[in-house]
Order: structure tokens, then sequence, then C-alpha cells
């Protein structure tokens, strides 16, 4: 290399630093002195609002690529993610019938209608965004990181919205339960176990009838007891759920106990008589005397009638529901709470096949309505 051009290159590479030094104290100084206004009442300039709307959706698209998004068109699914959007989600981004309050139509960004955006997303980049939120954007994370299947139906509902008049959207979110009646003073004084079993309505159903979903487990005539300690763990979030550890935070002890009192009042929904499958007949063998060579000990020891009032009762119970949740003790995160302790290590010893089993057989059981009138 000639000194001609050792020179240059020199020259050119003093010029850059200088340039690269300028502009390090040139931004400093502009945040320094506060010159360029956070505040939400106005936008972005346009060059700021692309950059941030380019990194955030090439973000989404390569964070998400490793998500293996499921079928989306299970009605159990959707009605279930229809539940957990109205609850947590419309307030913001607002529904069929559901305007955006003022107060979030001065966030910056502005939440957006999702009926009109969810189109120009995937599958997967839907549930990622769901799943971890967006920064600076007022978008959450899902409370609970170990709950896919939540999200998941959030992001089947996501998915069906679009085509939803009102009468459809209230139809999946809130079917026809009756929240109980309140009166503008009861509401300010705050009659909040009335509030809570109108939000565990809309999923688990009411005096009227039983989940309208079978992702969801039936909560009518199981002990209060159990029902209450399900709740203090949802509200400690040594039970996970983004939907259930929100609800039951806001709770107070007394609500608890009286959303718990509420629940085992109630007569189990009637149904058709269940048919008996092979499966059905094969998860009996396991429900009643275990399999002694895996370590499983017999279901109905803990789950059968005459049981201590601390465990649920699963006769009649939706085999949905059950399979779910014995697969995520089986696969998911380790358990905190004192029912998970017990259930996850059997959970983990237990295929697939006997998990199918098993649940077909506890939902062919009919449900009693004096199983709570038996236990000690």
């Amino acid at each position: 290399m000639n000194l001609r051009l050792r020179r240059r290159l020199v020259r050119i590479t003093s010029i850059v630093a200088t340039i690269l030094a300028a502009l390090v104290i040139g931004g400093f100084l502009f945040a320094w002195l506060g010159l360029y206004s956070v505040a939400a009442s106005r936008g972005h300039w346009a060059i700021t609002d692309w950059i941030l709307q380019f990194g955030m959706r090439q973000s989404v698209a390569t964070h998400s690529l490793a998500v293996d998004a499921p079928p989306l068109d299970d009605e159990d699914l959707i009605r279930l993610g229809a539940a957990h959007f109205h609850g947590g989600c419309a307030q913001c981004h607002g529904a069929p019938g559901i305007p955006r309050n003022p107060l979030v139509q001065g966030m910056l960004p502005e939440p957006p209608d999702l009926a009109l955006v969810s189109g120009a997303w995937r599958d997967r980049e839907l549930f990622w965004i769901v799943k971890h939120g967006i920064k600076y954007t007022g978008m959450p994370a899902w409370p609970s990181s170990a709950r896919n299947d939540e999200v998941w139906a959030v992001t089947a509902f996501l998915r069906r919205l679009p085509s939803l008049d009102v009468p459809g959207y209230r139809d999946l979110a809130m079917g026809d339960v009756a929240l109980p009646p309140e009166s503008g003073r009861e509401l300010a004084l705050g009659r909040i176990a009335e509030q809570a079993t109108g939000a565990c309505a809309r999923c688990h159903g009411a005096d009227g009838g039983g989940p309208r979903s079978a992702l969801v487990p039936v909560l009518h005539g199981q002990s209060a007891e159990f029902l209450s300690a399900a709740l203090h763990a949802y509200a400690n979030g040594t039970r996970s759920s983004g939907i259930m550890q929100t609800i039951a935070a806001d709770l107070a002890p007394n609500a608890i106990e009286r959303v718990a009192a509420y629940y085992a009042g109630l007569a189990p929904p009637e149904r058709g008589p269940a048919t008996p499958s092979a499966n059905h007949e094969r998860g009996r063998t396991l429900a009643t005397a275990g399999a002694a060579e895996s370590g499983i000990p017999p279901c109905l020891a803990c789950h059968g009638p005459e049981a201590l009032s601390s465990y649920p009762r699963l006769a009649g119970q939706n085999a949905a529901y059950m399979k779910g949740q014995l697969r995520l003790w089986r696969d998911g995160a380790p358990p905190r709470s004192e029912a998970s302790a017990i259930m996850a290590p059997i959970a983990r010893l237990l295929t697939d096949r006997q998990i199918e089993e098993v649940s077909a057989f506890f939902e062919a059981l009919p449900r009693s309505p004096t199983d709570a009138k038996k236990r000690p």
C-alpha cells in the first residue's frame, strides 16, 4: 500500500469517527436537554413511527419462527378465547358493540381494533404477540408464561373476530349467562363477590347451565373448600393461569369464600346420557385400581364421592378439560401449589393413551348433585 493511499484511508477513518462521535454527543445532548417530547398527546415523527413499526414487525416475524401453530378452528377453543378476550382485552381494543374507552384512545400508540388488523399477522405471530406483549405500547405479556393453551385460545378467537357482528360476539363471549343484578349504589359500594361471579359465569356457567366450552371445568357442586383453595392458589400465583390469576388476585378473602360457596351450592348441569366407549372401559381400570406396575394409584381414591372435600370430584367432568390439565401437569413447569405437587408426579407417569382413557371414564360417570352432602 503506497503512502498516498494510506493517508487517504487515515483521513476517511478520521472523518467517519468524527461524524459518529458528533452523532453520539448530539444525541446525548438532545436527550439531556429534553428537546424530544415524550407526551402521549403528540404523535411520533413520521420517520420515527415508520422505524418503530418496521422494527416491531420484523422482530415479531423473527422471534415467532419457532412457534408451531395448532389448528385453530375448534369451537371449544374459540369460545374459551372469546371469554378470555371479553374479560381482558375488549376494554382496550374494543369489540363488536363495545367501544373503546376514551381514556384508552389517548394512549400512544392507540390500541388497534383487532378485528381490522389481526388478518395482517400469521397465526404464530398473533400467538407470540399475545404471549409476550410489545414493548413501549402498553401491550402486556400474558400473565402466566406456562399457559400456552390459554394463549392459543385467544389466538383462535382473534381469527374468528373479524367475521363477528354484535350478536355473534355476544353469543361467543357471554352466551345467555345472566349476571347478578346490581344497582348503581351497590356497584359504587363494591359488590365484589357478585361481580366476580359474573366474570366466572362467562366461562364456567351459572344457575342456568355449565360451561359452554368443554375446555373449561364444571364447578357446580364441587366443595367450597376445594374451590376456595383453588382461588387462593390462583391469587397468590402458586397455580398458573393468565386469566384466573388476574381475577382471583382482585378478590378479598371473604369474596373468595362467597364465590366458592355460590358454585358449591349449584346442582350439576343436566346432560344427556353418555355412551361408554372402549376408552371409557379401559379408563375404569385405571380409575378404580390404578397401575401398580407403573406406580400409578387409583384415581377414585382421591376423586371419588367419599374422598376428602379438599379434592375435586371428577364424575361428569369435561374430558377435554381433564386431558388438558393432566398434560399441563405432565409437561409443564415444576409444581408450586400443594395440589400440583401431588398431581404432577402422577401425571408424568401417564401415557397419552391413559390420559385419553381415564378422562373418557370420568366424563361418562353420572354427575351426582348429592356428593357435596356426603363429604366430611
